[in-house]
């Protein structure tokens, strides 16, 4: 990694018109902090598709987006990036939309031979109260929204009632929704930085599920890494992480989530997270700690690997996951 030579002129973006919005300003103080500790000037700024008036702010070297769910890792700031001839961090537009549409990066996975739980898509327009999931799904299932993050609206359903209430409840919202079999076994996630996996952790939230609260608020989760599972096991789950930031088209930085089955120990793909959190309790950076990577370093190659990256051509959408 080329080291950075001269401070920069760096415009974060956080906040944003997502439900992630807290989330988001917690990642983006913690990373403008860092930068300036690294002697760049950052110029902090919220953002959304009615107001793009940080993206005038002169002089800039790069943008940094600490955003997260629509708009921010969607696709659509990226293209807006791309039109200004901007160098930022994160993945180009087409990776960031594949990426945080689950169903269709679920069918990209599908098609690499890449393993992902069973899934079903729920319309409100075809729902029913007499919905039962598809065979191979059975219960537990998971219902999720097909495009948000931080585990919004996502719910282990234990039986048909309980499945039936949560889309009833949720559908109106979404218009439609993930229903995906529920994989019983440790929950494991792999940072990527610069095409380069970082030491796997094992997530080990005291309640139930890993929902907002285990993620950003509790502090009872356990992060694991050292993991009690073959080491064949944690090999194939890093090669799948990489197989998955590969196909998905990312660049950059990422998160890979990946259930591990208790009864067959295989890995499962279930989804990958374009622009991952830098909050106290987020995931990439533990991990780049435990690789001997300080948090300060972290973003300082972020914004030198935003430079590196601005002249190179674009790929198309295909290309992205091919």
């Amino acid at each position: 990694m080329t080291a950075l030579i001269k401070p920069l002129n760096i415009t974060l973006l956080a906040g944003g018109v997502s439900r992630e919005r807290e989330v988001s300003l917690a990642s983006g103080s913690q990373i403008a902090a860092a930068l300036r500790r690294r002697g760049h000037t950052v110029f902090e700024a919220d953002i959304g598709p009615e107001n793009l008036s940080a993206l005038d702010h002169r002089p800039c070297d790069l943008v940094f987006p600490a955003l997260h769910g629509t708009f921010g890792e969607d696709g659509q700031l990226q293209e807006i990036l791309e039109a200004r001839g901007m160098a930022y961090v994160g993945s180009r537009p087409a990776a960031a939309k594949l990426a945080m549409d689950k169903v269709a990066a679920k069918s990209v996975l599908a098609e690499k031979c890449i393993a992902t739980p069973n899934w079903q898509v729920v319309s409100s327009g075809k729902f029913k109260d007499s919905w039962t999931p598809r065979s191979g799904i059975g219960y537990p299932c998971v219902i999720k929204p097909i495009a948000d993050g931080s585990s919004m609206a996502c719910r282990i359903c234990t039986n048909i009632s309980d499945a039936r209430s949560h889309l009833a409840e949720f559908l109106p919202q979404y218009g439609a929704m993930l229903v995906e079999k529920f994989i019983s076994g440790p929950e494991l996630t792999v940072g990527i930085l610069d095409d380069a996996a970082l030491p796997i952790i094992q997530i080990r939230p005291a309640a139930a599920f890993y929902d907002y609260q285990a993620k950003y608020t509790r502090d009872d989760t356990e992060y694991v890494f050292d993991i009690a599972l073959p080491e064949a096991v944690l090999n194939k789950v890093r090669k799948m992480a990489m197989e998955t930031y590969t196909c998905i088209g990312s660049r950059h930085v990422a998160r890979v989530d990946i259930m591990v089955d208790q009864a067959t120990m295989e890995p499962m793909v279930l989804e990958l997270n374009s622009l991952p959190g830098f909050t106290s309790h987020s995931l990439v950076p533990k991990a780049a700690a435990r690789a001997g990577i300080a948090f300060d370093d972290v973003c300082q190659r972020l914004a030198a690997m935003a430079l590196r990256d601005r002249s190179q051509p674009i790929p198309t959408a295909a290309q992205a996951h091919n």
